[in-house]
């Protein structure tokens, strides 16, 4: 399976580069062809220009600034996201992929003015992340990441694709062991994915 891989953190001795190396290699070691789209290392640009959002719903020249990544896209089965949940929200420049690589005609389509899905080419979704508060702190506050990948993003891929949802929280009192049982935990949930 052609599996795309956002993964977005700057800092590249963080737990959260650990969890991304997990995940290429089961992946990979699984049988899976990976597209590691690392974010930060490749510069992705998160601000929606002016021209971009004038024209956000002209599908023929609306993904021009981003044809890579959209083909990139386009050409997965399978999307696994690994980030961290900063301030209850993903980093901006994964926030910024999704406004700007998300687009008409690629993640949905408009017909009779209501959205229609069309990402049915990812058959699989699967998010890796840590939070630094607790889940009840997570919980209290709506967890907005977790509905937008169990909600928003499922609404867009294939209709009833399984999502997997994979979350440290309290990731600042964690210690180094329960780290490691997180990163086992992940080898084989992507071992298996």
């Amino acid at each position: 399976m052609r599996v795309l891989v956002l993964y977005a953190h700057p800092v590249e001795t963080s737990f959260g580069a650990a969890l991304h190396q997990q995940v290429v290699a089961s992946l990979q070691g699984a049988g899976h062809d990976v597209d590691d789209c690392d974010l930060y290392a490749e510069d992705f640009d998160p601000r929606l220009t002016r021209e971009e959002r004038v024209g956000y719903h002209d599908v023929d020249t609306n993904r021009q600034s981003v044809a890579g990544y959209v083909e990139r896209l386009q050409r997965a089965e399978a999307l696994v996201i690994v980030t961290p949940v900063w301030n209850f929200g993903h980093p901006a420049i994964l926030k910024g992929f999704f406004d700007r690589v998300f687009l008409p005609g690629v993640s949905f389509k408009m017909k009779n003015g209501k959205v229609a899905p069309c990402l049915h080419n990812i058959r699989k979704l699967a998010v890796v992340t840590t939070y630094g508060g607790t889940r009840l702190r997570a919980f209290l506050v709506g967890d907005p990441p977790r509905k937008i990948a169990t909600r928003v993003l499922r609404a867009v891929i294939k209709p009833a694709a399984p999502v997997g949802y994979h979350a440290l929280y309290d990731m600042n009192r964690r210690t180094e062991e329960e780290r490691i049982l997180f990163l086992e935990k992940i080898r084989s949930a992507m071992g298996a994915f």
